[in-house]
């Protein structure tokens, strides 16, 4: 059966995807253009002439990644609810227990990042992206009077780092903590960052 012919916009999407999924199966070392291409049925020809080099294919199929978890996250954050329903509902979705795909995908990208400035780009791009929206969500409950937090900007750091940790273990270490006790590290963390009781991030 024939393919169906693509736009330039929708053959790249197509491409993105799928180097997205032979990342996560194979990691970065090991995913080649071929990969890629044997997986749509085309040629290395016409991944090459989307994106000439593995590097720039891996860069984009990052950036790619990046941008559809920052537009589930602002899709969020910018519900019509309260700041801590916004805040708690990112959270959860963002979690390693929720319902964010990737993660292995993430932790392969921190570890090529350390080596590769492109990728270290991409990596960092989202780190502040979430970070900053993170902040900005507390700081409009703080200004509603919903909670208390001295400092927006710290308390998204330090729950991103939580968040990223927890994935590294339940993603790398099968069993080294169970995902509802995780998800109970979470919640705590996000109460006391907020000065509420547990129970309020449900009421």
């Amino acid at each position: 059966m024939a393919r169906v012919r693509l736009s330039v916009a929708q053959r790249r999407e197509e491409l993105l995807r799928a180097a997205v999924e032979q990342i996560e199966a194979r990691g970065v070392a090991a995913v080649r253009i071929a990969d890629v291409a044997s997986a749509l049925g085309v040629s290395n020809a016409l991944v090459l002439y989307h994106f000439s080099t593995k590097e720039k294919l891996v860069a984009a199929a990052f950036t790619h990644a990046a941008e559809e978890d920052l537009a589930q996250l602002r899709k969020l954050l910018g519900r019509r609810t309260t700041a801590v329903r916004r805040l708690r509902s990112a959270v959860r979705w963002y979690a390693p227990t929720g319902q964010a795909k990737g993660w292995r995908l993430w932790i392969e990208g921190w570890a090529v990042a350390l080596r590769e400035p492109v990728l270290q780009d991409v990596t960092r791009a989202l780190d502040r992206q979430w970070k900053a929206a993170i902040a900005e969500v507390i700081a409009d409950g703080v200004a509603a009077g919903e909670f208390v937090c001295p400092d927006p900007t710290g308390t998204a750091l330090r729950l991103t780092a939580l968040l990223d940790g927890l994935a590294v273990q339940l993603t790398s270490y099968a069993g080294a903590v169970s995902r509802a006790r995780a998800q109970e590290w979470v919640d705590e963390a996000l109460a006391r960052e907020l000065g509420l009781e547990r129970e309020a991030l449900t009421a």
